[in-house]
């Protein structure tokens, strides 16, 4: 059975690529059809063969893991290439965003629901839906974030809406132990430490990496979900001396 060949419009429009595109490939260098017609009909067309389709899936899968044409060039032709290691960086790549646009779905459901139950939604609200969605995914990998959902189901929706006053309700405490000039190494200043561990565990689960990803957001961004991060950073120093004056440790430390 003789091999299956395409011509260039053939491939075009099996692939959804555009025959000026293979044509360029041609021209410089990175795809040629290196078969060529028989028949006297057709004779020095140029056909492309089932290696150099594969190699346009490599090409084709390269292209959309954001490399450029030279940068495709170069990964093909290294010593030691393995066709296989490009699908398993494609894959990663498609699920890595299958998992952003699945959380995304989540969220925009939630706003749907929202809507569902007024009138109309404040710009308020969809600004600080829009500032959750970017804040997170900026620090939150694809697996954290379903890491988190599985937590938030762990916890149980009645614990998730104690923490905000939970939260709150500790904030107000150290501050008060601040202003009264409580030493951090003061055992009073220690158990201050231990609540603020302790829901900052409820919350991550006590996985080391989410809970990094969580204080790297915390120390680059003045405002988190509406909240006024600048104006706790004092706090949270406060809190990270009478921490480490109690010997506790989180989630973070080896």
């Amino acid at each position: 059975m003789p091999e299956a060949t395409w011509k260039v419009g053939e491939l075009a429009a099996r692939t959804g690529l555009t025959v000026r595109t293979l044509h360029h490939y041609d021209a410089i260098g990175l795809l040629s059809p290196s078969a060529r017609t028989g028949s006297a009909h057709q004779a020095g067309h140029r056909l492309y063969t089932a290696a150099d389709v594969a190699r346009l899936h490599q090409i084709v899968c390269l292209r959309q893991l954001g490399f450029g044409l030279e940068q495709v060039r170069e990964y093909l032709s290294r010593a030691g290439y393995d066709p296989r290691e490009v699908v398993r960086l494609h894959l990663a790549d498609v699920r890595r965003r299958a998992a952003e646009l699945a959380d995304l779905g989540r969220r925009l459901e939630s706003l749907d629901e929202a809507l569902d139950r007024a009138d109309a939604v404040s710009p308020d609200t969809f600004l600080q839906t829009i500032e959750a969605m970017v804040m997170v995914e900026k620090y939150y990998t694809p697996e954290q974030l379903k890491r988190l959902e599985e937590r938030a189901k762990e916890v149980g929706p009645e614990a998730i809406d104690r923490a905000p006053q939970q939260w709150a309700d500790l904030h107000a405490d150290v501050r008060a132990a601040m202003d009264a000039g409580v030493d951090p190494a003061d055992p009073r200043a220690q158990e201050l430490a231990r609540r603020w561990f302790d829901l900052v565990s409820a919350f991550t689960g006590g996985d080391p990496g989410i809970f990094k990803s969580l204080r790297t957001m915390y120390e680059n961004e003045d405002t988190v979900a509406g909240m006024d991060v600048a104006a706790m950073r004092p706090m949270m120093e406060y809190v990270e001396k009478a921490r480490v004056a109690a010997g506790i440790r989180h989630p973070g430390e080896n």
